[in-house]
């Protein structure tokens, strides 16, 4: 998918845990069209900016601006109904409702006329899901309750699609299931995606570009290859890596 016009942009983001500085001046951009990948240790600050930008907690300095918008005072809310959807770390699934009961759970109100289409397309993506729809979400195996938590995201027809270590603790066949139903969504759809992982290799090796954060502040950037090759990326995080 070719990368468009401006989507996302962060700049000179700071945010705080209490007087703790989670973000220091943080700039980042995201095209439509692009699959931008955030990379970094655990603890580097990634999770914080995704959920800075739906804005708990919200930046204290800085500007977020999605679709021309400046979206860093509003209410999560409302950031929502622009069609910014999150797969979060942690999944957050509803673990009593069924499968097509968290896929009606992400569903937009505006858009309730292409839900059947909706789903459709959630279980051509994943299949699985669909040989599990009347199945409670807690008794899911982590991958399967993965793909439901981006296909929940996916049912309110996002534009901009956050994940958040879609690939954490799951075993290397689901992961690369997960990372290419992420590259057909962009391929297909024009999906836009910006990723937060800690599986460097996996997250570069898909993403159009890439930034590095370390101690809340983005050190470097680039092409997914370009930062799969760098010297210093290799040692920090790809080495003995995951593949």
């Amino acid at each position: 998918m070719t990368a468009g016009k401006s989507l996302l942009d962060i700049r000179g983001v700071e945010t705080y845990y209490g007087n703790i500085r989670a973000l220091n001046g943080v700039d980042v951009s995201v095209n439509e069209g692009e699959i931008v990948a955030l990379i970094g240790a655990n603890g580097a600050g990634k999770s914080t900016l995704m959920m800075t930008i739906f804005g708990t907690p919200r930046a204290r300095r800085g500007t977020i601006t999605f679709a021309g918008t400046d979206i860093t005072d509003l209410p999560t809310h409302e950031i929502a109904r622009m069609r910014i959807a999150q797969s979060p770390e942690g999944r957050r699934i509803f673990p009593r409702m069924t499968v097509m009961e968290n896929l009606q759970m992400g569903a937009s109100l505006d858009n309730l006329k292409f839900f059947d289409e909706d789903v459709e397309k959630v279980f051509t993506l994943f299949p699985r899901l669909k040989e599990r729809i009347a199945q409670r979400g807690g008794t899911l195996s982590g991958g399967e309750q993965q793909m439901l938590s981006i296909g929940r995201a996916l049912m309110a027809r996002p534009k901009l699609l956050l994940l958040d270590e879609p690939s954490l603790g799951l075993a290397p066949l689901i992961v690369k299931q997960i990372f290419d139903a992420i590259r057909e969504l962009n391929r297909t759809q024009g999906l836009t995606v910006f990723l937060v992982e800690q599986n460097a290799f996996g997250a570069l090796k898909l993403a159009t570009r890439g930034y590095v954060m370390v101690n809340g502040v983005v050190t470097m950037s680039g092409t997914g290859k370009d930062l799969l090759a760098d010297p210093e990326v290799r040692a920090a995080y790809l080495e003995g890596g995951r593949h």
